[in-house]
């Protein structure tokens, strides 16, 4: 039997249009390599795309944007991957994200932000349900050696099944 080629760590990046797409500074054109750098750094390499990273897609901690679904599912890749060092910071990003109700909140006082050309309420809930999506992940992240990377996990998956 020949063993399977497992495909390699964030294959996909090119199928997305990121030069088309904004995050919170304009252009997400640099989205893929900061994941790479994530993917493939030393621990302070990863710590710093990976902070980049999260003020681009999930700025204040709350704050999603047009790219934000986009990468979600890399973010999920990347966290199933043992030699990522910074697992934990991405679960407590994607919880970010998985929390994030800033636009919806805000076009519930002020519905005219729904007739706005960029539909950020529309993103925030394109980059909840990614989130959403992907949840079956944290099965088999519970059963890792690393308590932190547990403790994060049960919180994104209490706030997943909170909602």
């Amino acid at each position: 039997m020949t063993p399977t080629k497992r495909p390699a760590p964030l294959e996909d990046l090119g199928h997305v249009p990121w030069p088309e797409i904004k995050d919170s500074t304009g252009c997400a054109a640099a989205i893929p390599f900061l994941l790479t750098a994530v993917a493939r750094g030393d621990a302070e390499a990863a710590r710093s795309a990976l902070g980049q990273l999260r003020r681009r897609i999930c700025q204040y901690g709350f704050l999603v944007g047009q790219a934000t679904a986009a990468t979600v599912p890399f973010l999920w890749e990347l966290v199933r991957l043992p030699q990522v060092t910074c697992r934990v910071e991405i679960l407590q990003l994607l919880k970010s994200i998985a929390d994030a109700r800033q636009w919806e909140t805000t076009a519930a006082a002020y519905p005219k932000l729904l007739r706005r050309r960029d539909n950020y309420v529309e993103w925030e809930r394109e980059a909840r349900h990614a989130v959403h999506a992907q949840r079956g992940v944290l099965r088999h992240l519970l059963d890792e050696p690393d308590r932190e990377l547990v403790r994060a996990s049960r919180e994104l998956a209490a706030t997943l099944t909170d909602r």
